[in-house]
């Protein structure tokens, strides 16, 4: 007979922390103690809570619990961007929105049309789900900001101004040369006089003559009396130009009681050969040539290097005098102080106003002023004399006011708190002439306001030295815009566009002023006409040879300035 089997349950017991123990219900333990049938289930059960006997189980557990609250509580881990590259930076997480996106992402958002990346997922929004009406507002306004401070392609090109080995090879007869001398006399204000000094120092090349320093002539309307050496820095001057052509301060005493042969009718455009032809018998006859009303009397096609002694002369030689230049540095150090500005030349005052031919709008009383004077000096008037006020204002020959200038800057995105330094003498009507700028633009300054008590004294009174000033603050800028052209303005737009090509904004009056008499234009609409007629007056290279008649002090590519093979095939 078989033994019956014994159907006695047996109890098995386990191990078991009493940390464990302690944690669980009665009726869980018992459900521990009773051995329950064997299964693959249960061998794994019974294998994890036996992992649980062992101390490096709970000294790793431990330190995992320790290591996630350090890293919660010290570097204060964003959930939505894991492992931050700045955990230390709130900045982010406090500039969400209900959105969850932050305003870098906004704005990403906003110039690609609505495509961003969040959390490393492509996501796309309408402008209607991520931005707010004031945020669209505010991310347009800070692109159109940007925008406007935002400096042209250059195009690679740079200062070049590479001899001919002819060229070097003659220098040397001329600056030894003790036979020859040029004397000039310039007028107009100090940007005229800088352009025929550098005329003068090519005509003394061309003859072969040392250059006696000119003779800045009395200037007629503001009583200037300042001598070349007040303006400029005349030892550097003559030390620039050593290799090229010899200045001297004066005659010497071979020649101190020559009386000079004087030509004071040499005509517009004139070329080399004709210079020759009509001055070089007589310098070498008489020693001493004495010229006058050099303005704009050499012609502008000129061969290359004499191009390029030009823009010697101009951009490297004719350097302002260092007193001039300390305080004039100063004031453009001041402007950029708190950020970049934006220089403005004001031609707004009485005496432009007749000459050109134009009305300033103040009022009929101003208006009526110009008129008078106009007809009593006749000969100030150098616009065509046939044409109308109107005729000449929408054929673009007359100056822009304060309002039209607070136009064309809003319109191309100038922003409001832009600081501005204006340059030029007082303009008619006085502060009042300016209040459509200044309401505009608060942060509107000149060297009286950025000057400190004395500073402007030993320059009282000597309105070339004041121009120096203004110039050096107009050339240092980071955008420039004059408002009527002239020999500042294209002196400038040369200085700069050698200097890099700075952002110079050429105003299109002619285009662009029927459209300030269109009342039915939208501000938009008015605003994407402006930012239009100007995309390519903003500064960027233009070759001189394209059109006839352009000074290369003015345009110095291609003769001044060259770039190279990768410059020219981004254009």
């Amino acid at each position: 007979m078989a033994k019956p089997k014994n159907n006695v349950k047996k109890l098995s017991y386990i191990s078991v922390p009493s940390q464990i123990i302690n944690s669980l219900s009665s009726s869980s333990l018992q459900s521990l103690l009773l051995s329950p049938k064997k299964s693959s289930r249960n061998n794994r059960f019974l294998y994890l809570f036996s992992t649980y006997r062992s101390p490096r189980f709970w000294f790793f557990f431990l330190f995992l619990f320790g290591l996630f609250g350090m890293l919660k509580l010290g570097f204060n881990l964003d959930p939505s961007v894991p492992f931050s590259p700045y955990p230390c930076v709130t900045g982010q997480s406090q500039d969400l929105s209900s959105t969850g996106y932050s305003k870098s992402e906004k704005m990403s958002m906003a110039i690609n049309g609505g495509d961003s990346q969040k959390n490393g997922v492509l996501t796309t929004n309408s402008f209607s789900e991520t931005l707010t009406g004031n945020e669209i507002s505010e991310m347009e306004e800070n692109v159109e900001q940007n925008e406007f401070w935002k400096q042209p392609d250059g195009l690679g090109y740079k200062p070049c101004l590479a001899f001919t080995r002819e060229y070097r090879r003659v220098s040397e007869g001329i600056v030894n040369d003790r036979r020859k001398y040029l004397m000039v006399v310039v007028s107009g204000g100090m940007n005229q006089q800088r352009n025929q000094i550098v005329d003068a120092v090519v005509i003394a090349r061309i003859l072969g003559a040392a250059l006696v320093v000119p003779v800045l002539q009395v200037n007629v309307i503001w009583g200037d009396e300042s001598e070349f050496s007040d303006i400029f820095d005349l030892d550097h001057f003559k030390r620039v130009l050593a290799n090229d052509v010899r200045i001297v301060s004066s005659l010497p005493s071979t020649h101190i009681m020559t009386r000079p042969v004087e030509e004071s009718r040499t005509p517009l455009h004139a070329s080399p050969t004709w210079i020759r032809s009509r001055y070089l018998k007589k310098m070498k006859r008489e020693g001493v040539l004495l010229l006058r009303g050099l303005d704009s009397r050499l012609s502008k096609e000129l061969p290359s290097n004499l191009q390029k002694l030009r823009c010697k002369v101009a951009f490297h030689a004719l350097r302002f005098a260092p007193q001039v230049l300390e305080l004039g540095n100063k004031l453009a150090e001041r402007m950029r102080s708190k950020g970049p500005y934006l220089a403005l030349h004001l031609r707004m005052e009485k005496d432009v106003w007749v000459r050109t031919g134009c009305l300033p709008g103040l009022s009929p009383e101003y208006d009526e002023i110009i008129n008078n004077e106009r007809k009593q000096r006749p000969e100030l008037l150098t616009a065509r004399s046939n044409m109308t006020y109107h005729e000449r204002k929408l054929a673009g020959l007359c100056p822009l006011n304060a309002l039209e200038m607070s136009r064309l800057l809003k319109a191309l995105g100038a922003p409001r708190n832009a600081r501005i330094y204006w340059a030029g003498g007082q303009p008619l009507g006085g502060k009042e002439a300016l209040l459509p700028l200044t309401s505009e633009f608060p942060n509107f300054y000149n060297k009286e306001d950025l000057a400190l008590p004395g500073e402007l004294e030993p320059f009282a009174n000597r309105a070339s030295l004041m121009a120096a000033i203004d110039y050096i603050v107009s050339e240092n800028s980071d955008v420039f815009m004059p408002s009527h052209g002239g020999n500042m303005g294209h002196a400038i737009q040369g200085h700069r566009a050698y200097a890099g090509h700075k952002k110079y904004i050429t105003p299109n009056k002619r285009q662009m002023l029927p459209h300030f008499l269109n009342s039915s234009l939208s501000a938009a609409e008015f605003n994407r006409i402006i930012k239009y007629l100007h995309h390519d007056s903003l500064g960027q290279p233009e070759l001189r040879t394209s059109k006839v008649g352009r000074d290369v002090t003015k345009y110095p590519v291609h003769e001044c300035m060259c770039n190279d093979f990768h410059a020219h095939s981004r254009s």
